[in-house]
Parts: structure tokens; C-alpha cells; sequence
């Protein structure tokens, strides 16, 4: 299994920081990214809903939801930290393929909905403050994928001073618009106090929670945490602990302020003036100049729509990346799973846009906050099953009083959840046309969905499955090697990288050299340290590459052969030529994968690129299936 977000992991050092705030600062960031998913369009479009139609009443539900999602994340931080896992890797390495394969597609769903919500918040942005039409916003927001990929590319602190950049625009238009809506603070604070007008409330309320409680947050937390590096001796573990929790509280509480203005001015702008249905994000902006007298508002709001949809955006597709990685163990180009993952949005919105016109975005924008919901039970149950496990955390598991408030607030969203299903599908039998088609497909999917959820509740419980440890590489070190055959003596480079075409490539090196020659084991690490630092870096990854090549080394000296080993840093291609060129070798080995044409785009290829700078004879072996 790779390393999370691999070209950024362990990437900020915050050892080297004496004073203790200057450590703290260091830690900070990470809760940053996470927040700006609480306020991305998705947020406004039920926070609009839900100020014009009860006015003030669903303050406590956007309080209750940030309590919530403050607990969930520091779970999620949690589990990153002590285990270097993130969420999706934790789940891969416990459960049985087949469920894992489930809860992939239903992550996939998350982030689609998410994406979905931020794509067409953006788009709706550009349209309001341009006059661009909606579908011409939508395709705008594929460049998103090459920020992304030059924010990331210098490194993951620039990334974050972005995200915070726009997180102040956000909250600066929003401290103009309160100034300008002069809410009344009576109603406001009662606001605080739980209550549920009507059923419209409850679909209002589970918009809200699923649009402020996101599961991708909770993939994207275990990730980005990793991306500190600190001593991992118990008190360093706890002292990241410690200032991840600060980086949270201070970031969701922001990102609480941004919600709470937002359906604040909705109730202050339109309910306290009789217009009770405005929930459309278009509507709002139009509406705002007139009954708040100021021009600005309009244009304020605007700005901080596309600040919003900017910033959850780029944060929306590291978590698709993050969950491909994490459950499919699948690596590919950096630049095409951003951009698949930024079409799994785009062609939704476009589609939806085509079809049912501009109108239904703002349904379309509650919907998949609602949809974000039904999904967060099956990324919370198994969050809260790993960070309660003391052999998976080490000793750093959550305590009883976490652990039961962790639980309530998982039956809160599951019963919520529960009930919206049950009464959506109840309305759906008995309006439909159709309502035989509905029992024998959404009836079933939805009985299925339940038996799973019960599955990932019940089976830690009442079963000792088999430990599985977290396991740092899925190298592949078994080596099956003919000895008896012996050639002239030769200096021969081979390159490995663990996996199962090591083997063919030293078979084919020891046919040709036999005991007689001297083998050189070449290893490249990639990540974005050893890019940067080069032989100085010392990482996770370093540390566990040599180890790896050091039993390449001892497996091939104990069968009497002569081994040196070498470890490279940098981009494959480059480090590999650097190597051989440098040395008196006769001949360079290299494995390949079996993948061609549309698979070295996925992929990446680095015989090519050494084949053109090496200045000895390149024997290439081929995979084989």
C-alpha cells in the first residue's frame, strides 16, 4: 500500500521549529483545507433554504452539525496520525474486498455529489458576477485540475496559504453582508434552541447536516495530517494530536461563522420580509441589492460564491484521489485522476443543465447535499470502529466517553438518514406510476444498503476477524532464482522496485552473469521529498525502500552471489541514467510492467526515458502475464 497524497507526505517538518508556537504554526493548515467543505455552495444553497423558509429556527442545527463535525474530524486526524493510514486505506486493510469494493462506490457517489455542489456553485459565481452562461462556467471549472496540480507541485504549505487566502475573502464579504442585513440578535439566540417546525424542516435540517458533516472530509483529514512530519515517539504523537485538535477547533468554527451568516442574512434579507420560498442561489442574489440597499451586497456575495466553489473544489479532488488510492491500491498520473475525477462533476452538472435547464441547480445543489448525508454512516461507522481499536491505534485509541459520544452522534445522522429514506420511498409507492419498477429495484438497493450499514455496526462486536497489520508497502520480495548457471564476469545494474517483475528481471540478469559477475540493485525513491532534498531527505519512505533493498541484498548474498546496492532520489528516468553513467557498468537491466499506449499515460514509463541517456547496452525484460 503506497502513502497518502505520496508526493506530499511527510513533506512539512515541523521538528525544526524551537519555539513552541512557531510548532504550532507548523501543524496548523491541514483543518483549513477541511473547512473550506463546510462552506462550499452546497452549504449555501441549504443554508438559503433554510434562513428564508423558518427564518432563525435551524441555528441550532448548523451549531449541533459543527459539534458533530469537530468530533468526527479530530477522530479522522486521529487515525492519520497514529497510524499513517488515511480512512480509505484502514478500511481496505480490514474488511473482505467485496465490501470494500462497496463502500468505494458509495465514496465515489460522496465526492460526485460533493463535486457536483461545487461545480455548479462556481459556475452559478461566474454567471451572476460575468454573465456567463451556466454551461460555459461548468467546463471553466476543468482548469480547477491544473491549479491543483501547480498548487501541489510547490508543495502542500502553498496549497494551504491558498485555501486560507480564499477563506478570508469568504469571511470578509460575509462580516460586510451582516453589517448590511443588521439581523435582530433576540431571535437569533433562540435560534440556539432545537425545534422542527413541519417535515419540509426535517429534509431542510438533513441537507444541512449532510452539507456541513461531508464524508469526503473524513477520507480527505487522514490524509493531509500525514502530511507533517514529527517524531513518532508517544510524545510526539501526542503533541501532533494536540495541535491538530487546535487547527481544527479554530477552522470549523470559522467555517460555523460562514454558515451561520449565511443563513442569518437569508432569514434577515428574505424571511423577516414575507419571502419565504427563496432557495435558489440566483434568486438570493438578486433579491439581496433591494432589500439590503446596498449594491454591494450583490456583488460581495458573488465573490464569495466563487471563493467557495474555487477552494472546495481543489479540496474535493484530492479526496477523489484519495479514495481511488486508499480502496483500489491503484496509482495512475497525477494529472489524469485529477481530471477524471474533476469530469465525474462536471458531466453531471452538464447533463443536468442540458436537460432540466438553469432552473433546477438550486434543487440539484440540495439534493446532493441530502445525498452527501445517506452516505456519511458509512464512512463515520468504520472511523469510529478504527480509531476505538487499541491494537490498530497502538495505545492512542479513543476513551470510553469519546467512544459513546461518538456513537450517539453516528445514530443521530443514521436515524435521520433512516427516516428521510423511509419517508421518501413511502412518498415515491404511493405517487408513482411506476410503484411495482420502485419495489423491485429502489426497495431492494435500499434494504441491501441497510444490511450492509448493520454489517460494518455489528461485525467487530460479535466477531474476532483475523488482525491485519498496516502493512507500509505492498512490495512483492520473493525472489525465485535458477543459481547453477555461470557466465564471463560483468558489472551488471539491475533496477527493482519491489514489486513482482523484480524477479524476472534478476533471473534474466544471473542467466547472463552468473556467480561470476558483480550485480549493482539500483532503487529510485520518488516522492516529492526526495525530489526536493535529494539524498538529505529522511522519510518514511526512505527508510523503508532501503530496508526493502537491503533484503534484495541479503537474499542474493546468501546464495553466493556479489551484490552492491544503490539508492537513487528524484524523477526514475533521470536518477537511474545518473547512476549507471556515473558507474563502470557493462550492462543496465530493467523490469517492465506490460502496459503500452493509453497505460503509459495512466502510468508513467521511465524505460523510455533512460534508453536515451544511458551510455551502456539497455537489456530490457518484458513483463509477463
Amino acid at each position: 500500500m503506497s502513502k497518502s497524497l505520496e508526493e506530499v507526505n511527510e513533506s512539512v517538518m515541523t521538528d525544526q521549529k524551537r519555539s513552541g508556537f512557531r510548532r504550532i504554526l507548523a501543524f496548523l493548515g491541514p483543518a483549513y483545507m477541511i473547512s473550506v467543505g463546510y462552506m462550499d455552495p452546497g452549504n449555501w444553497a441549504t443554508d438559503i433554504a433554510g434562513g428564508s423558509q423558518f427564518g432563525y429556527t435551524l441555528i441550532w442545527v448548523l451549531l449541533m452539525s459543527n459539534v458533530m463535525a469537530l468530533l468526527l474530524q479530530s477522530l479522522s486526524a486521529r487515525l492519520g496520525i497514529v497510524t499513517q493510514r488515511d480512512l480509505a486505506q484502514a478500511s481496505r486493510e480490514t474488511y473482505a474486498p467485496f465490501v470494500n469494493y462497496i463502500l468505494y462506490f458509495l465514496a465515489e457517489i460522496a465526492i460526485a455529489a460533493c463535486d457536483l455542489a461545487e461545480v455548479l456553485g462556481m459556475a452559478i459565481g461566474i454567471n451572476l458576477l460575468f454573465g456567463l452562461p451556466l454551461i460555459q462556467g461548468v467546463i471553466i471549472t476543468v482548469l480547477d485540475t491544473f491549479l491543483l496540480l501547480f498548487l501541489i507541485h510547490k508543495g502542500i504549505r502553498k496549497m494551504e496559504a491558498f485555501i486560507i487566502a480564499l477563506i478570508m475573502i469568504i469571511g470578509l464579504s460575509f462580516i460586510a453582508e451582516m453589517i448590511f442585513a443588521q439581523p435582530e440578535l433576540g431571535k437569533m439566540a433562540s435560534g440556539l434552541i432545537p425545534s422542527l417546525p413541519n417535515e419540509a424542516a426535517l429534509y431542510i435540517a438533513i441537507g444541512i447536516i449532510g452539507a456541513t458533516v461531508m464524508p469526503h472530509n473524513l477520507y480527505l483529514h487522514s490524509s493531509l495530517v500525514q502530511t507533517r512530519k514529527f517524531n513518532r515517539n508517544p510524545e510526539g504523537i501526542r503533541q501532533a494530536l494536540k495541535y491538530n485538535f487546535i487547527d481544527s477547533a479554530i477552522a470549523l468554527n470559522l467555517a460555523f461563522f460562514v454558515n451561520a451568516a449565511i443563513l442569518i442574512l437569508a432569514a434577515a434579507a428574505f424571511y423577516n420580509n414575507g419571502l419565504y420560498e427563496v432557495s435558489e442561489i440566483q434568486d438570493a442574489h438578486k433579491l439581496l441589492a433591494p432589500m439590503l440597499g446596498s449594491e454591494w451586497a450583490p456583488i460581495l456575495f458573488a465573490v464569495a460564491l466563487i471563493a467557495a466553489g474555487q477552494s472546495s473544489t481543489i479540496t474535493g479532488t484530492l479526496a477523489g484521489q484519495i479514495i481511488m488510492e486508499g480502496y483500489l491500491n491503484l496509482r495512475i498520473q497525477p494529472w489524469v485522476r485529477r481530471i477524471i475525477t474533476r469530469l465525474i462533476a462536471i458531466v453531471p452538472a452538464v447533463v443536468a443543465i442540458v436537460v432540466f435547464g438553469e432552473s433546477v441547480t438550486g434543487k440539484l445543489l440540495i439534493l446532493s447535499q441530502v445525498i452527501l448525508s445517506l452516505q456519511l454512516g458509512f464512512a463515520i461507522i468504520p472511523l469510529i470502529h478504527f480509531v476505538s481499536d487499541p491494537v490498530k491505534m497502538k495505545g492512542f485509541q479513543i476513551g470510553k466517553i469519546t467512544q459513546i459520544a461518538s456513537w450517539i452522534v453516528a445514530l443521530i445522522i443514521v436515524s435521520l438518514n433512516v427516516r428521510l429514506v423511509y419517508d421518501e420511498i413511502s412518498n415515491w409507492l404511493m405517487t408513482s406510476e411506476n410503484a411495482t419498477l420502485l419495489v423491485f429495484t429502489v426497495v431492494p438497493a435500499a434494504i441491501g444498503f441497510l444490511v450492509l450499514l448493520l454489517y460494518i455496526v455489528f461485525k467487530p462486536f460479535f466477531s474476532k476477524a483475523k488482525q491485519k497489520t498496516f502493512n507500509h508497502s505492498p512490495h512483492h520480495l520473493s525472489l525465485t532464482i535458477d543459481t547453477h548457471k555461470n557466465y564471463a564476469r560483468k558489472q551488471i545494474a539491475i533496477t527493482v522496485d519491489f514489486s513482482q517483475a523484480d524477479s524476472r528481471a534478476l533471473q534474466h540478469a544471473i542467466d547472463l552473469g552468473g556467480k561470476d559477475a558483480e550485480y549493482t540493485l539500483i532503487h529510485i525513491v520518488e516522492t516529492v521529498g526526495a525530489m526536493m532534498y535529494g539524498n538529505d531527505i529522511i522519510d518514511h519512505e526512505t527508510t523503508v525502500d532501503e530496508k526493502l533493498l537491503h533484503e534484495y541484498y541479503q537474499m542474493l548474498t546468501d546464495k553466493g552471489f556479489s551484490v552492491h546496492t544503490k539508492l537513487g532520489f528524484g524523477k526514475p528516468g533521470r536518477a537511474i541514467s545518473t547512476i549507471v553513467n556515473q558507474g563502470a557498468f557493462d550492462l543496465l537491466i530493467m523490469g517492465t510492467h506490460g502496459h503500452h499506449t493509453f497505460k503509459d499515460l495512466l502510468l508513467g514509463t521511465t524505460v523510455d526515458k533512460v534508453r536515451h541517456e544511458v551510455s551502456v547496452p539497455l537489456y530490457i525484460v518484458k513483463h509477463q502475464d
